[in-house]
């Protein structure tokens, strides 16, 4: 077997295996993020969603499949990558630093009874430690999907949902995984299960 075949065949064991270690934990924290999603958007309230590198690529993905829909025809959820606005990013990182760059983006736009969702692979960034903190002084639901041990993120949420690995490529891909899974069962209080679209129509696939 070529060096070319062990690299394939290693990430898709790896992956494989990493996803059936989570399938194996506790469901809990899933569950009591989907519910926290469902209570704040049937109160009129919204979803705020951040991270860094992948994990901002995860953040919009998954506001995206809220807004627009993941597989069942219902109306658009309320949900914001804090991700995209470049002059924002930009001027709160030249006027108080990058470690502000999501924490001042949830005091402007968080409500008490919203959600506010940290994504980090390691479980380290200082700036989704600082939105998770801004977020739980205004009243928000905090929810951190992390890897490794969940870190200082994990520690300013109220939910931690965590994938237990150091790998960062690995970690992401049960994140996505994770995130598809909430959107499902988001979804389903929005819209009845014969309402699935079918995938090749689907507009942001």
């Amino acid at each position: 077997m070529s060096n070319d075949d062990d690299v394939f065949d290693r990430a898709f064991a790896d992956t494989i295996r990493l996803h059936e270690a989570v399938r194996g934990q506790d469901r809990a924290p899933v569950f009591r993020t989907v519910d926290a999603i469902v209570s704040a958007l049937q109160r009129g309230g919204k979803v705020l969603v951040f991270g860094n590198g992948g994990s901002a690529a995860d953040a919009q993905h998954f506001a995206a499949e809220l807004v627009g829909r993941y597989l069942r025809a219902r109306r658009a959820l309320a949900a914001l990558a804090l991700t995209v606005d470049t002059s924002i990013l930009t001027a709160v990182g030249n006027d108080y630093g990058f470690d502000r760059v999501f924490a001042r983006q949830v005091e402007a736009l968080g409500a008490a009874g919203d959600v506010a969702m940290g994504i980090s692979t390691s479980g380290q960034s200082p700036n989704v430690v600082a939105a998770l903190s801004a977020a739980r002084e205004r009243g928000l639901t905090t929810v951190a999907l992390t890897g490794a041990d969940g870190g200082p993120v994990g520690r300013a949420a109220d939910i931690l949902v965590n994938v237990p690995d150091r790998a960062t490529p690995r970690v992401q891909e049960v994140h996505c995984t994770l995130l598809h899974v909430i959107c499902d069962l988001v979804e389903r209080h929005f819209a009845p299960a014969d309402e699935v679209v079918a995938t090749s129509r689907s507009s942001h696939a």
